[in-house]
């Protein structure tokens, strides 16, 4: 037996199929799958290119800090990521980027949301509230003054994302407790250690949103 023999005897799989034949199926199917979309049987490398393309951008509509954006999105692009980068919100802050310190906080119909865990499509048509969003004109907001008159913040960059927590937080429970408010706070961490400072703007802010004007 020549060599060239041996060679394709080699490459021949069960049922005629060629290891050639078959890793250059395997990666077709492989980009099909990774596009979304189901591989296609007879489909070439092209069409695999075809299918991501045409999944590249999308349309979709977000409320903002009240004012409607409409914009085409890439489905795997997070909410932080369209804050930050393209309508540049700064004000939401990017940590750990994988859901574990609340740096980029902001609100969603009201509630406390990671927007680096939040896809853009599932906050469409949703109200989404940002740091800027808390501004009364050109003053900053209650929780924002609290922050600053006790003092709850060292390097600051948690502070925004620790300012939506609070702000959530009050919106659903105007009185809350010590214990309620170390546990609205507890999914935002301050790696300088300004917990009893961000408590007592917490508790100062619930006062100022009622009226009260002032406590500690």
């Amino acid at each position: 037996m020549n060599d060239n023999h041996r060679k394709k005897k080699d490459e021949k799989a069960e049922g005629g199929v060629t290891r050639r034949h078959f890793l250059t199926g395997a990666g077709i199917g492989a980009v099909g799958l990774a596009a979304g979309a189901p591989a296609v049987e007879g489909a070439t490398e092209k069409d695999a290119a075809n299918l991501i393309a045409a999944g590249e951008a999308v349309p979709v509509t977000l409320r903002i800090n009240g004012t409607r954006q409409r914009l085409l999105v890439e489905p795997r692009w997070s909410l932080a990521y369209i804050l930050r980068e393209k309508l540049l919100l700064t004000g939401t802050k990017l940590g750990c980027d994988r859901g574990e310190c609340g740096a980029c906080t902001v609100l969603v119909d009201g509630v406390p949301r990671y927007s680096c865990m939040t896809l853009a499509l599932e906050a469409e048509d949703r109200e989404i509230t940002t740091l800027e969003g808390l501004l009364e004109g050109e003053e900053l907001g209650a929780v924002q003054r609290a922050f600053e008159e006790k003092d709850a913040l060292q390097c600051g960059y948690c502070t925004p994302g620790q300012v939506m927590a609070v702000e959530g937080l009050l919106r659903s429970n105007p009185d809350p407790t010590l214990e309620e408010i170390r546990t609205g706070v507890s999914g935002n961490l301050c790696r300088c250690g300004t917990y009893p400072n961000i408590f007592k703007a917490a508790r100062l802010a619930a006062d100022l949103k009622r009226g009260k004007g002032g406590g500690s």
